[in-house]
């Protein structure tokens, strides 16, 4: 495993870091015991970047990566965030950062990760009706209070970032990244690392579309997350080509399709994370094994093309 630091000033974190949303139950069951023992894998493995939401299975995801660090919190750097809610059993979703809320829901998080401080808390700019300098004012706060190490945005247009930084420095930026969707602003993204800010690249293997195994014809179980995604019903079939391509240059490498996409995404820059979400251990492994990697720089030119971006603001839906 590589390390690098996170952004300009974070703490050092391992180069591939680990989500949680498939813990969640988000691509299919996820079994509790299974999770439990998938984390502490990674652990094992040298991974030092957890990633986790509030919102993810009502706090149940908190809560066995709690018990997962029992005793090596020290070893991690955990990022969470809060301000999301669900409504009803459609799982509809609605975003919340008025200040009080999201300090009763770091709150909630310290106590669920059995934590005394969290190392990242994620400020969330979709409700637009707290203006950004409140939260981010009220998340300062918190870090003057020892409850947050470093905060992050999701979600943010680039006033937004900037008007958050000019409050409290902003260490990472979470945004959905990987060779197949760059849906940020380019603008935004290239802000991001003039501020000294680092890209945490979510949804890296496209939900598991850019592993290959996920093809036009694939059925997901009930509740799975990508009914919901316009890229798995018919408009897939465009990205097809893009797939085979990326899979032949993966063959001429000896690589898999994923992890030459994660490695795509190490050699963006030192301060590019993908946090890749699994359930498998397998999967976990093959991933992890993407640090080992050294990208030619005519392959990653050659990538970066393979998909069309002409869509690169019309992203399926909000990081939560």
């Amino acid at each position: 495993m590589r390390y690098t630091r996170l952004g300009r000033t974070g703490p050092v974190v391992s180069s591939i870091g680990l989500g949680s949303l498939a813990l969640a139950g988000a691509y299919g069951q996820a079994h509790e015991g299974e999770a439990d023992r998938l984390v502490r894998r990674a652990l094992d493995a040298g991974v030092t970047l957890l990633d986790t939401s509030a919102f993810y299975a009502e706090g149940r995801v908190e809560r066995l990566i709690g018990r997962a660090l029992a005793g090596r919190t020290d070893e991690v750097v955990v990022s969470t965030r809060g301000g999301v809610r669900a409504l009803g059993p459609d799982g509809r979703v609605r975003h919340d950062d008025d200040p009080d809320a999201l300090e009763r829901d770091c709150d909630a998080s310290l106590e669920r990760l059995g934590a005394d401080c969290i190392d990242l808390y994620y400020l969330h700019c979709r409700d637009g009706r707290a203006p950004v300098e409140e939260s981010m004012g009220r998340l300062a706060d918190l870090v003057r209070a020892g409850k947050i190490r470093y905060i992050g945005l999701t979600n943010g247009t680039l006033r937004q970032l900037r008007e958050a930084h000019a409050v409290h420095p902003v260490t990472a930026l979470g945004v959905e990244y990987s060779v197949w969707g760059r849906y940020a602003d380019p603008d935004l993204i290239a802000e991001a690392r003039e501020l000294g800010i680092a890209l945490v690249a979510a949804r890296p293997l496209g939900r598991g579309f850019l592993t290959g195994r996920v093809r036009v014809d694939a059925r997901f179980e009930p509740g799975d997350w990508r009914h919901d995604d316009p890229r798995f019903g018919p408009e897939q079939s465009r990205h097809c080509a893009g797939l085979q391509a990326l899979e032949a240059v993966a063959a001429q490498l000896d690589l898999s399709a994923g992890r030459l996409a994660l490695a795509w995404l190490l050699a963006q820059g030192e301060h590019t994370v993908p946090v890749p979400s699994t359930r498998s251990q397998v999967h976990l492994e093959m991933n992890l094994a993407a640090s080992a990697v050294e990208l030619p720089s005519e392959v990653r030119d050659k990538l970066a093309g393979v998909f069309p971006l002409d869509d690169w603001n019309q992203s399926p839906s909000p990081l939560v």
